[in-house]
């Protein structure tokens, strides 16, 4: 599911015919469903040697009530599909959102996906967002590893907002799997887009434009262009909407024993090609980005307030209050088969906390001055292992003082 303007859900889900998309959803958990809305499918034919052909199906549902349950199918009179019920997300910019945030889930070792799934009935979460790396990989076995994966996801996505940025696992056939699976907004090659969720606006982007320049160095251009330019619309918008957060797969920083970008001083993601053409790092810092959510490495890491390698903290009692530049939260734990990433034996003067065990991360955006992080270890039966709050004032926000 995807949810970008308010009041609207939009479902996806996939079939092997052709046939009618339709959605019928109500308020009642039994008996009959009432509403109907239809939408469209497209073929998508997967890379591979067999060439696979299957059919994507999207159907948005529009004038929903802020706040309330509803129960929906999916399907055609060829067939349905079980019931499902989701929460329609509250309008406006005064509530507190509660989301799930990971990284790299895979088919195979998905640690963290049991606790997920009982988080999510249990109703702890508005939306997720998983910051890339799907599957191990999407593509494999000819499109079939990605059919696995998104049943194993689906008692998740089809529950809530599932908002994606894609990684350097989805990179095959053009990003083509991705780009079919998962419906997220805006006509940006389906790689970046943003949403505004209560008093936060989030922004996911590629990272993976910088690394596979064989689909065109424009890539890398349009996105910081339209990066800029969705940056400047926020902090415009910042009174009614304080926090800014971005969501990109690879880190720009990382305390990581790999030979990751993120492990050298000029990482691509920072300072961009050659060392200055488009980086991120001043381009986030220019424009107060509160909040940097990252994935990648197999292991959770909280920065403290960081600059060019500088630590900006508020104080030394309260650092992350009225911190001085951007927190930076690396959560890609959630659970692979590559399993989890070691730690360098020494952490550098910006690591705050580092983790190395599966789990994922809690994310609850208070109100416009307050936003709660916490770490959830799978490996310790849910227990939390990071809790810190981020505060910032109302007014002022856009640059760092």
């Amino acid at each position: 599911m995807t949810s970008c303007e308010p009041g609207s859900m939009t479902v996806t889900w996939t079939t092997w015919v052709p046939t009618r998309s339709e959605v019928q959803f109500g308020l009642q958990p039994s008996g009959p469903l009432p509403l109907r809305a239809q939408g469209t499918f497209v073929p998508f034919v997967d890379g591979g040697i067999l060439r696979r052909k299957l059919y994507i199906h999207r159907v948005t549902l529009r004038k929903l009530l802020p706040g309330v349950q509803y129960v929906y199918r999916c399907g055609s009179a060829q067939g349905w599909s079980r019931r499902f019920r989701f929460r329609a997300l509250k309008n406006g910019a005064h509530w507190s959102p509660r989301l799930a945030v990971f990284g790299d889930l895979g088919a195979d070792n998905p640690k963290a996906l049991p606790r997920l799934r009982r988080d999510t009935q249990q109703g702890m979460y508005d939306a997720v967002l998983h910051v890339g790396d799907f599957a191990y990989n999407m593509d494999q076995d000819n499109a079939r590893v990605g059919d696995r994966f998104m049943r194993l996801i689906e008692p998740v996505a089809a529950s809530l907002p599932y908002m994606t940025c894609p990684g350097n696992h989805e990179e095959r056939y053009n990003f083509s799997n991705y780009k079919a699976r998962f419906s997220m907004p805006g006509d940006n090659e389906g790689l970046w887009y943003s949403w505004d969720l209560g008093p936060a606006h989030i922004i996911s982007f590629s990272t993976e434009v910088y690394f596979f320049l064989h689909y065109g160095r424009h890539l890398v251009q349009r996105q910081f262009r339209w990066l800029e330019s969705d940056l400047q619309k926020a902090n415009k918008n910042r009174a009614a909407r304080p926090w800014i957060i971005t969501m990109g797969h690879r880190p720009m920083y990382c305390s990581n024993a790999d030979l990751d970008d993120c492990t050298r001083h000029e990482s691509k993601v920072r300072k961009g090609l050659q060392g200055k053409l488009y980086g991120l790092e001043d381009l986030f810092y220019k424009y107060g980005v509160d909040l940097q959510l990252w994935a990648h490495e197999h292991s959770y890491e909280r920065l403290w307030p960081i600059y060019n390698y500088q630590v900006f903290n508020g104080s030394g009692e309260m650092p992350y209050t009225n911190p001085r530049g951007p927190v930076h939260i690396i959560t890609g734990s959630a659970g692979c088969e590559e399993r989890l990433t070691p730690f360098a034996v020494f952490p550098r003067p910006w690591s705050a906390v580092r983790v190395k065990e599966y789990g994922y991360t809690r994310l609850h955006i208070l109100n416009g001055t307050h936003i709660h992080i916490q770490q959830v270890s799978d490996d310790q039966d849910g227990k939390i292992v990071d809790d810190v709050w981020v505060v910032r004032p109302l007014f002022g926000r856009r640059m760092y003082l």
